[in-house]
């Protein structure tokens, strides 16, 4: 039996007691901001690409064994000068997040639930040996750079300002071993919609033969090595004609997560009733902000039942073949949620429901429901603590 590996999205993650790495904490108080001499224009939102522009400046903060966290610099946006023995760049001790800002109506700054991506980060620096940091010192100095660059937060409903929070090992040898120096940084880059004329509902390919996390491993931590070895499996997705991998795990082909997204499905139970499914938090899931947000708002709901639980593709294709899928679809910071509408596995092509009762719509109606409801949080349209003011217009 599988042994189950359960975990928390805390600031002290299962390995956060193994060693005091931190002296020094960050000191948001203490940022040095250096502004650039020479701004570059702003894109036009329409012809924005995801991750190609960034802005004009950064935000960096160095960590040495020997004095802890230095202070926190915000600067021009340049390339970095490093040593080519760098850990980072042999045994992956690298990190990072992916968070947005957005601008609402009124033009104020906001950050969607900045805490959980916070601590999030906080666990995959102590699964890699790297120190842990004050993730509100952390967001103060974010929040800093982003009023800085508040320009280059497009004000449109679906664009937004992507922030990827990076942390790797700039220990210069080849050792092996926890490295005595490290770098956290903070880059931005505008991004349009997932969708720009509306959803664009995906067929999966359910892998077999690649699996992209197992019990014990990293898969419950966003580490670059995470996703460097999903690529390939992508690709040949998509070389057959799907969007993304439905990744499986185990004898039983337990149905874990989709692409690079948590995934969920709507069905009939037996008796009639509804239950909203995702795979658990058992050490081989990420724990997205954006899953934890379904969750809790389909809780918050109560208009069905809504479980974490382990569940295999033997019970996904007998609910399909039996007409008791509702909808499903993937969720991320990207996307927010990402309808499906059909799932390839073993020799077959099964149909995923949208909406029954309106063959025309591209997601089924309680997709839609938490993309209105998500992205009318992250816009200041519904008043939720989990929206958070950087500042005012």
């Amino acid at each position: 039996m599988r042994k189950m590996l359960v975990t928390r999205l805390v600031l002290a993650s299962r390995y956060g007691g193994r060693r005091a790495l931190s002296l020094a904490s960050i000191d948001a108080s203490s940022i040095d901001i250096k502004l650039s001499s020479s701004l570059k224009g702003k894109p036009a939102n329409e012809g924005l690409v995801f991750g190609k522009e960034f802005s004009d400046h950064m935000l960096e903060i160095d960590w040495t064994s020997g004095s802890g966290w230095h202070n926190p610099v915000i600067k021009p946006y340049e390339n970095f000068s490093m040593s080519p023995a760098a850990s980072s760049l042999h045994y992956g001790m690298q990190c990072f997040e992916g968070m947005k800002a957005y601008r609402d109506n009124h033009g104020e700054i906001r950050m969607f639930r900045p805490d959980l991506n916070m601590a999030r980060m906080n666990s995959s620096m102590s699964r890699l040996s790297m120190p842990t940091f004050d993730g509100v010192q952390f967001l103060e100095c974010i929040k800093d750079l982003l009023r800085v660059e508040r320009e280059w937060i497009p004000q449109e409903q679906g664009y937004s300002l992507y922030i990827r929070p990076t942390g790797v090992s700039t220990q210069p040898t080849l050792g092996v071993g926890a490295p005595s120096s490290c770098k956290l940084y903070v880059i931005l880059s505008p991004v349009g919609p997932y969708y720009p004329e509306g959803f664009n509902p995906v067929k999966l390919y359910a892998d077999k033969k690649c699996v992209r996390a197992w019990p014990g491993g990293t898969g419950d931590v966003k580490i670059g090595g995470n996703y460097a070895a999903t690529i390939a499996p992508q690709m040949e997705a998509a070389a057959k004609g799907y969007t993304q991998c439905l990744w499986l795990f185990g004898d039983q082909n337990e149905v874990t997560e989709v692409g690079t997204m948590n995934f969920f499905v709507l069905w009939e139970k037996p008796d009639g009733s509804r239950e909203l499914i995702t795979a658990p938090l058992d050490g081989t899931i990420l724990p997205g902000v954006t899953r934890q947000t379904v969750l809790d708002l389909a809780r918050e709901w109560g208009e069905f039942e809504v479980s974490e639980r382990v569940f295999t593709m033997k019970e996904l294709v007998a609910a399909l073949d039996g007409g008791k899928v509702v909808e499903a679809f993937g969720c991320g910071t990207a996307a927010v949620v990402s309808p499906v509408k059909a799932i390839f596995y073993e020799g077959k092509e099964y149909d995923v429901p949208l909406r029954k009762d309106e063959p025309a719509a591209l997601a089924g109606a309680l997709t839609q429901r938490f993309w209105d409801s998500i992205i009318g949080i992250q816009y200041g349209d519904i008043e939720s603590d989990w929206s958070v003011v950087v500042e005012s217009s």
